[in-house]
């Protein structure tokens, strides 16, 4: 009977590990956001002291996104803010939300990562996007032409692949660092566009579903429908953006939503700026038209307590089946925000131990 108890335990474990490996990966988003009376010195330290929690729970990478002329975005010069963070810590994967490919020459990303890389071997991801990350008079002094080939960014994708893989015997420019580096890229999109070329290409594909979820789903199934294994990847991985402010309490989430909340009205209004303070009875102040613009933006978000937290949570991933989620918090306080992800953290791996304890 000892020899069956065995075999039971043994099982037991195999379905827990399998459970497991099929568990969503929880990661971190970030824009780096400049406070309210704030400096960018503070939002670049704050982004490196949320890494170091971040690896601390668990999370799996933290990645940055690039933005320009936002005067409420730290994270312009992507790749340098990778470097500060990756030097702060020691195990969680660093890496760009994206790197708006358009904006830069292929061979000098691939020059740039191969050193980030190489400073930071097997924990440095490539997230590319091809929208310009800013407005057309800015895009324009970033020396970027508003009148290129839409065929450009798949072009520009396939020219960075081939300076980050071993170069051929006959090739005549080769980028040092980043040769034989095999960054793993990543196609990022808010449309059914990133779909295709990340299916096409083998890429894993990371949905903008935090501010623009209406084309998520059909997106999803273009991606996992169409996708071709690659040698960087046999099979699809979807990541899709998550919003979630969690506190203790659900009045106090929802004050601490409203500057995240402000700064997206203030954006859609053509008025970005710093991320505002947190105000009381936020709700109450928002026209018929503003909160339109709210509820067309959030379906892929969360606030509340842990427990409202893990029911979003549950009811976003039965609903997409995701392998991954980057989840982005645009809390002003500080401490405020490293507690979200704690419970965010917390909230998902309840979920995750009781499915495996059911499937056990």
């Amino acid at each position: 009977s000892s020899s069956v108890s065995l075999a039971e335990m043994a099982e037991k474990l195999y379905t827990e590990a399998r459970w497991r490996e099929s568990m969503a990966i929880l990661s971190v988003l970030d824009l780096s956001p400049i406070n309210e009376g704030g400096t960018v010195a503070e939002a670049l330290n704050n982004s490196r002291l949320l890494a170091q929690h971040a690896e601390t729970l668990g999370y799996h990478r933290y990645w940055v996104a690039e933005h320009h002329n936002m005067k409420g975005i730290a994270s312009a010069a992507t790749s340098i803010l990778i470097s500060h963070i990756a030097s702060g810590t020691q195990k969680i994967r660093v890496g760009s939300g994206g790197i708006m490919l358009p904006n830069h020459a292929p061979l000098m990303v691939a020059e740039q990562f191969g050193t980030l890389s190489a400073l930071f071997p097997g924990r440095i991801d490539l997230g590319l996007g091809r929208a310009p990350g800013t407005d057309g008079l800015t895009a324009h002094a970033l020396r970027r032409t508003l009148n290129s080939d839409p065929n450009g960014f798949p072009k520009d994708v396939l020219e960075l692949q081939g300076y980050l893989a071993a170069p051929k015997e006959d090739q005549k420019v080769t980028a040092v660092p980043g040769f034989n580096s095999k960054v793993p890229l990543y196609i990022l999109g808010s449309s059914l566009f990133g779909a295709q070329l990340a299916a096409i290409l083998g890429l894993p594909f990371a949905f903008a579903s935090h501010f623009a979820p209406a084309a998520m789903m059909q997106a999803i199934g273009i991606y996992r429908e169409e996708f071709c294994p690659s040698e960087q990847l046999d099979a699809p991985h979807l990541i899709l953006g998550f919003n979630a402010c969690a506190a203790k309490t659900e009045s106090e989430a929802i004050y601490h939503k409203s500057s995240g909340l402000r700064a997206l009205l203030n954006l859609r209004q053509g008025n970005p700026g710093p991320l505002p303070r947190p105000v009381e009875n936020f709700d109450e102040s928002l026209t018929d038209s503003e909160r339109q613009i709210i509820s067309q933006s959030t379906s892929a978000s969360a606030v509340g307590n842990k427990s409202q937290i893990q029911s979003a949570l549950k009811n976003f991933l039965d609903l997409t089946d995701a392998d991954e989620l980057i989840i982005t918090s645009q809390i002003f306080d500080h401490q405020a925000r490293c507690d979200s992800y704690s419970i965010v953290w917390e909230a998902l791996n309840e979920i995750q131990d009781d499915l495996a304890f059911s499937a056990g």
